[in-house]
């Protein structure tokens, strides 16, 4: 992710023009960072800037434990989805059904998704939230 300004120096009587660029690095491995996800443990808030793979892998690892946690606060906060309380875990069946339900609702909704793959969380806790209604 990088984030462009220019910046306008006046030197005496000539403008010079300054081209600043910022790149994200992966606190991980140091790759290019596609997101920044914000995260809390025993009090205590943290933010942690991931490559999609790597923040996969930490929802992936929290995903146990967040599917049973009970959430805190009432206001979604801004930044990355919050993962979402998507009930038991089910098995193979149970999940290609409920994605291929997931893939439907998202269609028609207006979401672009693709017909394999993982569902990504900020369309699975749309899903989620709108059934919730």
């Amino acid at each position: 992710m990088a984030d462009q300004g220019v910046r306008r120096i006046v030197l005496g009587a000539e403008d010079v023009a300054q081209k600043v660029s910022v790149v994200m690095s992966d606190d991980i491995d140091g790759s290019p960072a596609d997101e920044t996800v914000h995260f809390g443990l025993d009090g205590i808030d943290y933010v942690i800037d991931l490559s999609a793979e790597n923040a996969d892998e930490l929802r992936d690892a929290l995903f146990r434990f967040v599917e049973v946690a009970r959430r805190v606060s009432g206001r979604k906060k801004r930044g990355s989805p919050p993962m979402p309380n998507a009930g038991p875990v089910v098995g193979t069946s149970e999940r290609r059904a409920r994605a291929q339900a997931i893939r439907a609702w998202a269609r028609e909704n207006g979401f672009e998704i693709s017909e394999r793959g993982r569902v990504s969380l900020e369309v699975e806790s749309a899903y989620i939230e709108a059934i919730e209604k």
